[in-house]
């Protein structure tokens, strides 16, 4: 069955069945309340759908698809340490809700659950499978220190904010897409689709992501909006603002304003480049490639429909 709900509630089950020791429970404790926030859980469901494509059962790789879900919330975990963000998915941060010494530690607990999880498969596919998911691994830690060096500079090309949030966030799509295919026995031009396909719709998700940070519902998006702006991250619709209206953007920033005027004004900049439009753009042709991708993939019509349904649905979410 190729629903996103039938995926999502096999996570789900597993991640509520996760048996944890109950001491010491400063340690374990916020590993499940980080896993129980919740989240779209869209890279396990990728790693299932991609391995039932090829004739496997979603239950056969469960261990696998907990252990990337595992491993994206350690990095969120972190990610929020070093942001020092107060809240995640409408909750307090573990750092918030105990200290910085139990997010990183139970953080690490996390990362090595992860691995243990990921590896729980027959040993004929232990090295390709383990291999995958550490060169991943280290693709996102790039990434995270190149949105780290981001911070304290004022000129950042587009290409190399593109490339950031490749490693950053598109790289553990593909790998869970490439997983999947792997763990089902596909071939290598199979598994390499599958893992183009991921990587697309990862630069998709994530350029939507900016999108709505700016122009979305905040009762959709869940938190409020402009968050981007205030902060002066460096997204793809702030670099080309300062690359092609750097004029209009300083005299706003010089002029020290309020969080919302500071939106307000950044906002009317962005329109009047038509930066909106040209995001919108770009998106669609990620997700048109994202779908090409599939063409080299040897999936059935039942399971093709179902990857280009969810990257489709990349055009239209609203949270």
């Amino acid at each position: 069955m190729f629903t996103i709900d039938y995926f999502s509630e096999i996570i789900e089950k597993a991640i509520a069945a996760m048996d944890f020791p109950a001491e010491p429970s400063g340690l374990y404790e916020p590993v499940r309340y980080t896993l129980d926030g919740g989240g779209k859980r869209l890279r396990p469901v990728l790693l299932m759908a991609s391995a039932e494509a090829f004739g496997a059962k979603a239950e056969d790789v469960v261990k696998q698809a907990l252990g990337i879900e595992m491993f994206h919330n350690f990095t969120l975990l972190h990610d929020d340490v070093m942001d020092n963000a107060d809240m995640r998915r409408g909750r307090p941060t573990v750092h918030r809700r105990w200290n910085c010494s139990t997010a990183i530690l139970s953080g690490d607990a996390m990362l090595t659950l992860a691995t243990r999880l990921v590896a729980d498969c027959p040993d004929i596919q232990l090295r390709g499978v383990l291999g995958l998911f550490n060169a991943t691994a280290m693709e996102i830690y790039e990434g995270q220190q190149y949105d780290m060096d981001f911070e304290s500079l004022n000129d950042v090309a587009v290409e190399r904010y593109l490339e950031m949030i490749r490693l950053k966030t598109s790289v553990l799509l593909a790998c869970a897409c490439r997983m999947g295919a792997m763990l089902a026995g596909a071939d290598e031009a199979s598994c390499a689709a599958m893992y183009r396909y991921g990587e697309l719709l990862g630069l998709a998700f994530q350029l939507q992501d900016d999108y709505l940070d700016t122009y979305g519902d905040p009762a959709l998006f869940g938190k409020e909006i402009g968050g981007d702006i205030i902060n002066e991250k460096k997204t793809w619709l702030w670099i080309n603002a300062m690359t092609e209206g750097r004029e209009q953007m300083q005299r706003v920033l010089d002029k020290k304003l309020t969080d919302y005027l500071k939106i307000k004004e950044v906002k009317e900049i962005y329109d009047s480049l038509d930066l909106p439009a040209r995001s919108h753009s770009l998106i669609e042709s990620y997700v048109e490639d994202a779908i090409a991708a599939l063409d080299n993939a040897k999936i059935s019509a039942e399971a093709r429909s179902f990857f280009v349904n969810l990257a489709n649905r990349t055009l239209s979410r609203a949270n």
